[in-house]
């Protein structure tokens, strides 16, 4: 019996040593690609776009051969329609936190995509009719005062700062905007068609890819990135293993979830981001002031009791 708990405590720490590192790495190469200089002349990337369908592009193929060997989930009755709007909202919410990245810095925008739950509860009460618990709204609360803390932007600050963080900012409530009506368009899914996770990783990434390839186009960033990959061959190596790190990160999430339950996994989603954070003022040099580190401490508190009791709730529904 004891051998079989030192067994299942290694591999829940190998698991979360995944989700740590995958993901660690994977904001780390994140923000070398959206701030970083490349060349003598110091250009910098700024195919947004094409960033995020080539992450689309090898998340799909990640889904798609888990859905062949992990995730053998059977048939999809999902309406194409919902997958089509959530994808939409999904890409509109990615391009816009990596765009977001050219005038905040990564900690700014971790700590910002940390008020996801105010969109999602606001977009669940209005859209999905749902209600919610008194606690859930203090936890929700927290989370709105430490971003608020965080963001606020000190009167010393320069006119140019003041306009660059001013949009970086609007990026980032548009990102989380994108991210409730994703929310609630898969509550929908999940409601009416009960859509497995293999079946909805797949579509979503399908309908972005799609998206993504005729948004290339149109705008004609297709010729740029091809132009800015031809001079600097190296953003291809970085923008794959970007793609394959986000990839393995859920796939880490997945095997947590399944065999330890959500409980778990929230502390170490939860956890990691603040690690991230800790990672990208170590190598960037992204100096936070001692108010931004309160308001992160309130952030995670915030996000964590909420992870924590919703867990709870959901194990005694189980029961």
């Amino acid at each position: 019996m004891e051998k079989l708990l030192s067994s299942k405590r290694l591999k829940f720490l190998f698991y979360a040593g995944g989700i740590f590192t995958f993901y660690f790495l994977f904001g780390i190469l994140q923000e070398k690609i959206t701030r970083g200089t490349y060349g003598e002349s110091n250009e910098k990337f700024t195919c947004m776009l094409a960033l995020v369908f080539v992450q689309c592009v090898i998340n799909y193929i990640y889904a798609k051969i888990m859905l062949l060997t992990f995730l053998k989930q059977g048939e999809d009755s999902t309406r194409s329609v919902y997958y089509a709007s959530a994808a939409m909202t999904y890409l509109l919410a990615m391009v816009c936190s990596n765009m977001a990245l050219q005038w905040i810095n990564y900690p700014t925008q971790v700590i910002g995509k940390s008020a996801k739950p105010i969109p999602v509860m606001l977009l669940g009460v209005l859209l999905g009719r749902k209600s919610y618990a008194l606690k859930k709204y203090f936890f929700v609360l927290l989370v709105v005062i430490g971003v608020a803390l965080f963001i606020y932007k000190d009167g010393k600050a320069s006119k140019e700062e003041s306009t660059n963080f001013g949009f970086g900012e609007f990026l980032l409530i548009l990102s989380l905007l994108m991210d409730g009506l994703t929310g609630a368009v898969q509550e929908r899914m999940k409601s009416e068609s009960q859509t497995k996770s293999g079946h909805m990783m797949v579509a979503m990434n399908k309908w972005s890819c799609l998206f993504l390839g005729i948004s290339i186009l149109i705008t004609g960033e297709i010729f740029e990135f091809i132009n800015f990959v031809n001079k600097y061959p190296s953003i291809i190596y970085q923008l794959f293993l970007f793609s394959v790190l986000s990839a393995l990160g859920q796939f880490f999430i997945f095997l947590t979830v399944t065999e330890y339950g959500p409980l778990p996994c929230s502390i170490v989603t939860t956890t990691r981001k603040f690690f991230t954070v800790l990672g990208s003022i170590i190598f960037f040099g992204n100096v936070m002031t001692s108010r931004q580190w309160i308001a992160t401490f309130i952030v995670f508190t915030g996000l964590f009791l909420d992870s924590f009791y919703s867990s709870k709730e959901s194990a005694k529904r189980r029961q």
